[in-house]
């Protein structure tokens, strides 16, 4: 079969590069932008994690093509659809893995170490612990928090706790809104559901949603008004950054309440304007807040 470009780079799911912005809160909060080479090891970090999570992805949808094929959704994907074989799939995320690797490399030991983590963690996720209930979720925080680690102690920038602790509540409001997603989905579809689904149910989802919102809400505001946080950026302000947090989580909790959002957080933001204007705005007002 001869080779389909177009499928080969949606197999690697670009769009969800976008989760490796959390490479980039260490730079911003700890104010290295000035740095040079600081700021090139940062970038050659978010570029291992690209390449490194698309190895995964490949990966992923290799072991699931099957069970792919059978859901409404990602029955598309060029692997379940047959658009990429299998062999092809192979050399690809081989490919990725090992320039991952060492663009990591490059970056720092650190980084390294950090991407091998993440790597080996998301293989042991796709063999055995993303059937485990709960830990599923947490798994998938790991792999955000890791990527902040190498954003921060991967390149000599010392991580705030409350930042890291905010990054926390975040990805695990995002996990639990993806198996929500996932949940809600089934419901309307006679696909075949992860085995881990079967332990979880709707009502459940929703406290633990509601738990690390409130979370994700106290954590940030309380890092904003600080005393480190006001020493480290000389201003007061940053908690008039809040409301764009407030916002952006009411509006993801709209979305998956009432549409098929929340599957594909990345994705989602590309699609609903008032998540991409809220998060460019909270992005360019901290920005401006702290520089």
């Amino acid at each position: 079969m001869a080779l389909n470009p177009r499928a080969m780079i949606k197999l690697l799911r670009p769009h969800q590069w976008l989760k490796n912005g959390f490479v980039f809160v260490g730079l911003l909060f700890g104010h290295a932008w000035g740095e040079i080479a600081t700021v090139q090891a940062v970038l050659l970090a978010a570029l291992a994690f690209c390449l490194i999570s698309s190895a995964i992805y490949v990966i992923n949808d290799l072991a699931d093509r099957e069970v792919d094929r059978l859901h409404p959704h990602k029955r598309h994907r060029p692997l379940a659809a047959g658009t990429v074989t299998p062999g092809q799939a192979v050399m690809l995320g081989v490919l990725c893995g090992l320039a991952g690797l060492l663009l990591a490399w490059s970056a720092s030991p650190q980084v390294l170490y950090i991407v091998v983590a993440y790597g080996v963690m998301n293989l042991l996720y796709t063999w055995r612990l993303k059937h485990v209930v709960v830990l599923d979720v947490f798994i998938i925080a790991a792999g955000f928090m890791l990527r902040i680690l190498a954003g921060t102690i991967g390149v000599g920038i010392p991580p705030s706790s409350w930042l890291l602790l905010t990054g926390l509540m975040v990805t695990l409001f995002l996990g639990f809104a993806k198996r929500r997603a996932e949940l809600a989905v089934l419901e309307h579809s006679d696909a075949p559901a992860r085995k881990v689904l079967q332990h979880y149910s709707l009502p459940m989802l929703d406290v633990m949603i509601g738990v690390c919102a409130t979370g994700v809400v106290l954590a940030y505001s309380l890092y904003a008004i600080s005393d480190d946080a006001i020493a480290v950026h000389h201003t007061t302000d940053l908690i008039y950054t809040v409301p764009f947090v407030l916002y952006g989580l009411f509006r993801y909790l709209y979305l998956s309440f009432t549409s098929d959002a929340g599957e594909d957080p990345a994705r989602d933001l590309l699609r609903d304007p008032h998540m991409l204007v809220t998060v460019l705005g909270w992005a360019a007002f901290t920005i401006w807040l702290l520089a």
